[in-house]
C-alpha cells in the first residue's frame, strides 16, 4: 500500500466508525423533532373541532411555529458553537419536549399561537447544529455522503410517528383527557427524556470519545485542522455575505417555495383526506394511512440520495424530484376518492423525497464547506418560513374556497418554480476545494 493511498483508506475507516456511532442517534433525535414539530396535523382532526378553531386559526398556528423558528435559528447555532454541541442540543431537546406536552393546554387562538411560537424558539437551531455538529467530526470529502445517510435514515425511523398517532386518538376519554391531549403529552415526553441521554453520552468532540483509537483522533484532528486551513478564505460567514452571495440566495428562494408548497398540504393532509372520506374515514384510520406517503417518501430518499452520490447529477435530482412533486398535488385535485388521494400524496413525497437529498448535498457543493455551517443555518432559517406562510395561505383558501383545490394548485406551481430554481443553480459556480493550497472564494 502507498503512503497516497494510506489516508484514504484510513479516512474510509474512521468515517465509517464515527456514522455508525453518531448518524443513528442524531437521526433518533431528530425523529422526536420533526414529531414534536408537524404532530399538530395529526391531533387537529379532534382538536381544531372541539375548540372550534377555523381553518385559518389552526393554518396561523400551525405556521407560526416557523416564525418563531426563523428568528432564533442563526443565534442558536451560534451559541451551540460557543457552549458546545453536548450541552446545547441537551437543552433544544428538553425545551421543546416540555413545550410540546404543554400543547395540550391549549384552549384558545391565543394559546395555541403561544404554544406554537415558543415551540419553534426552543427548536430553532436543531437541525443546523446536527449539520455543524457532523462537520466536526467527518472531513468535508465525506460530508455530503453522511448528511444523505443522516436524512434517510430519519425518513425510516420515522415511519411509526403517524401510526404511534392513531393509537394515542384513542385514547379519547382516558383520565377525562382528549385523544388530543394524550397526544402532545406523550410525544413531548421522548425528547426530555433523550435530552439527559444526550447530556450524558454525546461527545462534544473526536478527542473525547474511547471509542476511536490515539492513532484515529490524531489522524482526524490532523484533517480537519487541514480541511478548516483550506476553507480559511470562505469560512467567515456573515449577514452581508448572505445578502449579497447569490449562491445564497438562489438556495433560500427554492427551499422556502418548496417549503411553503409542502407545508401548505403537508399539515392538511389528513384533513383532506378526512373531507374526501365524507367523514366515512376516522380519525385513527386517516392517521395510519398516511404512513403510506411516508413510506415511499422513506425509500425514495434512500435510493435517490445513493444515485446521487453515485452519479454527482444534485440538480437533475431536484429538477425532476419537484416536478413529480408538484405533479402529486396536482393529482390530489383530480383524486375521485381518499384511496386514490393516498396515491397522488405518495406520489408527491416521492418525487420531494427524491430532490431532498441532493438539495442539501448542493449546499455544500455550491457555498464550499468552510461556508456551508453558515450558510446552511441561513438557509434553514430563511427556507423554513416557508412552514409558516403555506400553512397559513391554505386555511385562508380553504375557509374562503370552501375546498382544498385553489390551495393544491398554489402548491403545484410553486414546486414548478422551485425546481425551476433548482435545475438553475448548475449554472452557478462550484466551490472546488484545491488540494494542495488555500482555497479561494468560488
Amino acid at each position: 500500500m502507498s503512503h497516497s493511498q494510506l489516508p484514504t483508506d484510513i479516512e474510509r475507516v474512521i468515517v465509517n466508525k464515527v456514522s455508525w456511532r453518531l448518524v443513528p442517534f442524531l437521526a433518533i433525535l431528530y425523529v422526536f423533532c420533526l414529531i414534536d414539530r408537524t404532530n399538530v396535523s395529526i391531533a387537529t382532526l379532534q382538536m381544531q373541532p372541539a375548540l372550534n378553531f377555523s381553518n385559518e386559526v389552526y393554518g396561523t398556528g400551525a405556521g407560526i411555529f416557523f416564525l418563531g423558528y426563523f428568528l432564533f435559528e442563526v443565534p442558536s447555532n451560534l451559541i451551540m458553537e460557543r457552549v458546545g454541541a453536548r450541552r446545547w442540543i441537551a437543552r433544544i431537546m428538553f425545551t421543546w419536549g416540555l413545550l410540546s406536552s404543554a400543547m395540550m393546554f391549549v384552549r384558545s387562538p391565543a394559546s395555541f399561537y403561544t404554544l406554537r411560537f415558543l415551540l419553534g424558539v426552543a427548536e430553532a437551531g436543531f437541525f443546523p447544529g446536527v449539520v455543524l455538529y457532523i462537520t466536526y467530526w467527518i472531513p468535508a470529502t465525506s460530508r455530503a455522503r453522511a448528511m444523505a445517510r443522516f436524512l434517510a435514515l430519519t425518513a425510516v425511523l420515522g415511519l411509526f410517528a403517524n401510526p404511534l398517532g392513531a393509537l394515542l386518538l384513542q385514547m379519547d376519554g382516558w383520565l377525562g383527557l382528549a385523544g388530543w391531549q394524550w397526544l402532545f403529552l406523550i410525544e413531548g415526553m421522548p425528547s426530555v427524556i433523550l435530552a439527559f441521554v444526550v447530556f450524558a453520552v454525546l461527545p462534544d468532540k473526536p478527542g473525547d470519545t474511547n471509542w476511536l483509537t490515539d492513532d484515529e483522533k490524531r489522524w482526524l484532528a490532523a484533517r480537519l485542522e487541514k480541511d478548516a486551513a483550506h476553507e480559511h478564505a470562505v469560512h467567515k460567514f456573515t449577514l452581508m455575505t448572505a445578502l449579497t452571495e447569490p449562491r445564497i440566495r438562489q438556495l433560500c428562494l427554492v427551499f422556502i417555495l418548496s417549503s411553503t408548497a409542502g407545508n401548505a398540504v403537508g399539515f392538511f393532509a389528513p384533513k383532506l383526506l378526512k373531507a374526501a372520506s365524507h367523514g366515512t374515514w376516522s380519525d385513527s384510520l386517516v392517521s395510519m394511512v398516511m404512513v403510506i406517503p411516508a413510506i415511499v417518501g422513506a425509500i425514495a430518499i434512500a435510493l435517490a440520495s445513493a444515485h446521487s452520490d453515485r452519479t454527482g447529477r444534485r440538480t437533475q435530482h431536484v429538477l425532476v424530484g419537484y416536478l413529480v412533486a408538484a405533479l402529486g398535488f396536482l393529482a390530489c385535485v383530480f383524486a375521485p376518492g381518499p384511496g386514490w388521494i393516498i396515491a397522488a400524496l405518495a406520489l408527491q413525497a416521492l418525487g420531494e423525497r427524491i430532490g431532498a437529498g441532493s438539495y442539501w448535498a448542493l449546499t455544500t457543493n455550491l457555498l464550499g464547506a468552510g461556508a456551508a455551517a453558515g450558510g446552511i443555518a441561513m438557509i434553514n432559517s430563511v427556507g423554513n418560513l416557508g412552514g409558516f406562510f403555506g400553512p397559513k395561505l391554505m386555511g385562508w383558501l380553504v375557509d374562503r374556497t370552501g375546498g382544498y383545490t385553489a390551495g393544491l394548485y398554489m402548491a403545484a406551481g410553486l414546486m414548478v418554480v422551485s425546481a425551476i430554481l433548482g435545475a438553475l443553480l448548475k449554472r452557478q459556480p462550484v466551490y472546488v476545494q484545491p488540494a494542495d493550497e488555500p482555497a479561494a472564494v468560488a
